[in-house]
């Protein structure tokens, strides 16, 4: 029986790739003196500008703002850590973000199923928030939270605990859903049961010994649900 699922928010509900290869490019734009300034940038970040593509080990897969300018600071000498932050978050805010599925209607079936619906990202809370208003989700969502909401980033499981004690749910009655290993390690170690999405960057092989289940997208996940009461 699944009570809530909680989910990730760049690579799970929307297509990570599409959203962040803008806001990168806005970012290095912003911050580089010439091409080779931006070039070292791009490289310090696993970011592609001619691909508009990212790494594996990317930073901006996973990684919180904070963690990301501290890849930057070496190639920006004088600048402040926490204001390149502020602003690497601002930016976040309006960065244009694609939808993974049709959120609305995924969402939507999921909570007319009765589940709780939460999100913890490594993104910012503001960011989040709005990223979800800009697509008219925001509402069905019982719970967000981000890096800096409190409880702590991904992999830990602070974030997903505290969804699970305000929904007063059982843990191990709820559903991670995410599209890294982050995701799927905070799951673990929230005694959460945990699917992996195709929607990051991160491939099948790489998440599989991490998860329950891999699917394309969340659009499977109601099935998969079902499935489980079916057994």
């Amino acid at each position: 029986m699944i009570d809530g699922v909680i989910f990730d928010k760049d690579g799970t509900l929307f297509d990570f790739r599409l959203s962040w290869a803008d806001w990168s490019a806005r970012l290095l734009a912003e911050l580089a003196r010439n091409e080779a300034h931006s070039a070292q940038m791009a490289e310090a970040i696993g970011y592609d500008p001619q691909a508009r593509d990212f790494a594996p080990h990317s930073p901006v897969i996973g990684a919180t703002a904070h963690e990301i300018a501290a890849r930057l600071l070496p190639f920006l000498p004088g600048r402040d850590h926490q204001a390149l932050t502020d602003r690497m978050n601002d930016l976040a805010v309006s960065a244009p973000m694609a939808e993974a599925v049709p959120l609305l209607a995924v969402l939507g079936d999921l909570r007319a199923r009765g589940l709780a619906l939460g999100l913890a990202t490594n993104d910012a809370e503001a960011a989040a928030r709005q990223h979800l208003a800009n697509h008219g989700v925001a509402g069905l969502f019982d719970y967000v939270a981000g890096y800096d909401s409190g409880h702590g980033g991904k992999p830990g499981p602070g974030m997903l605990l505290a969804f699970a004690r305000q929904m007063q749910l059982d843990p191990a009655r709820v559903v991670m859903v995410g599209d890294s290993r982050h995701d799927m390690e905070a799951g673990r170690a929230a005694g959460m049961r945990c699917v992996a999405v195709l929607t990051g960057i991160a491939g099948a092989a790489e998440l599989a010994p991490h998860a329950d289940a891999v699917l394309p997208d969340i659009a499977a996940l109601g099935g998969w649900i079902d499935g489980l009461g079916a057994r």
